[in-house]
């Protein structure tokens, strides 16, 4: 009988300690009976099981074209391939199709009850804002899993949706981002930057075709911000009747900022990566994950006047040199000083601060959609070409 275990609940010295043949497996959605799983793997001992992808494929609810999440599967697999893993694999249900040759392990899923006739979201949903919340699966130091991100982001979320039901909907946590600096630890995943922006951009084409209009891409990894600030200029300029935002991080905003100073013990440095912020909410929300005992503070960052690195970041110059230079633990600030106290101050802000957004984003969406219904500048003349036959 395999052994099945879960890779996004290790730290990344673990993932480095892995034997390079072990089967690891990326799924698409849940279901999949471990049986099976083990038998088309030829019974191996121990199977590492990576995070379930949540949608884009046909049955999943929410559908974009095979090419477009075969690259984005097939650069995750690349990532762990890199990372001298020999076997890789991707587990989808028979009819898909990604491209990925004898890495797809083609299995149909035994879901109770069958979801998959469900749309995602549903079209009952239409005048929400649409949550999208992405995580990322990458090292964080020596004493906290790779599934930071995830956790973090999918919380805030959540807590935001269920503070505002009637104005927000949040859609499953996307497990997997891009990490440029991706080699420098072991475990961190990357799905490539123009796949990524290719994919989101997708899943945006795909929800206002049904309707929705109202996007908020929100992400807990730094990693991602870039590219999610250019699928939202992409998308704005392809939908001109919707508004879809996203924001740097959580706890940035003027409540968060005047919050981690409250309550932070760390000077500037401390707030990074696996830092006193994450390792908080993560004592908060997943104290089963945290390795205290592991932790090492890591704030020799190079700093000049124009570039330096704390949970909000300062200075005139944007720049991506390797993480080598400046870490030795792959953390980036104090994560001695986390506490759950701390963490649930921190994600109470964080919740309140994506509420604001999420009514911010309805009252732009308002008005702007009114200005165009009474013929606002250029809009007359889009209105007088679209009446002609």
């Amino acid at each position: 009988m395999a052994e099945f275990f879960r890779f996004d609940e290790l730290t990344w010295p673990e993932v480095a300690d892995l034997p390079r043949d072990l089967p690891l497996v990326l799924p698409l959605g849940t279901g999949y009976a471990e049986a099976v799983i083990a038998e088309a793997l030829s019974h191996p001992p121990r199977i590492g099981i990576l995070p379930a992808f949540p949608f884009g494929w046909r049955g999943s609810g929410l559908e974009v074209p095979e090419p477009v999440l075969g690259k984005y599967i097939g650069n995750l697999l690349d990532s762990l391939r890199e990372d001298g893993f020999s076997r890789v694999y991707a587990v989808t249900p028979c009819d898909i199709n990604l491209g990925l040759g004898t890495s797809q392990l083609r299995i149909n899923p035994h879901l109770t009850p069958d979801t998959s006739h469900l749309a995602l979201p549903p079209d009952s949903e239409r005048s929400k804002v649409i949550l999208l919340p992405i995580g990322h699966t990458e090292q964080h130091a020596y004493h906290l899993p790779l599934s930071v991100d995830t956790i973090i982001i999918e919380a805030i979320a959540r807590g935001a949706a269920e503070a505002v039901p009637d104005s927000g909907y949040t859609m499953p946590v996307m497990p997997y981002g891009v990490s440029t600096h991706r080699s420098s630890f072991s475990g961190t995943m990357n799905a490539g930057g123009r796949a990524f922006e290719d994919f989101w951009l997708a899943v945006v084409d795909v929800l206002v075709q049904r309707g929705f209009d109202k996007f908020y891409l929100m992400s807990g990894h730094g990693g991602n911000m870039s590219f999610l600030v250019n699928v939202v200029k992409y998308a704005g300029d392809r939908h001109k009747r919707i508004f879809c935002a996203t924001a740097f991080l959580h706890t940035a905003g003027p409540e968060g900022a005047a919050a981690l100073e409250q309550y932070r013990e760390s000077k500037i440095g401390g707030m990074g990566h696996a830092c006193e912020l994450e390792t908080s909410m993560m004592l908060a929300l997943r104290p089963d994950l945290v390795r205290m005992e592991r932790v090492v503070d890591d704030t020799d960052f190079v700093t000049t006047p124009s570039y330096y690195m704390d949970w909000i970041e300062g200075g005139a110059l944007v720049a991506n040199p390797p993480w080598d230079d400046d870490t030795v633990s792959g953390a980036y600030g104090a994560g001695s000083l986390g506490t759950a106290e701390k963490g649930r101050r921190w994600l109470d802000v964080a919740i309140a601060e994506k509420v604001g957004h999420i009514h911010e984003i309805h009252e732009q969406q308002r008005r702007r959609e009114q200005r165009r219904r009474n013929r606002f500048g250029n809009w007359g003349k889009i209105a007088r070409q679209e009446k002609k036959p």
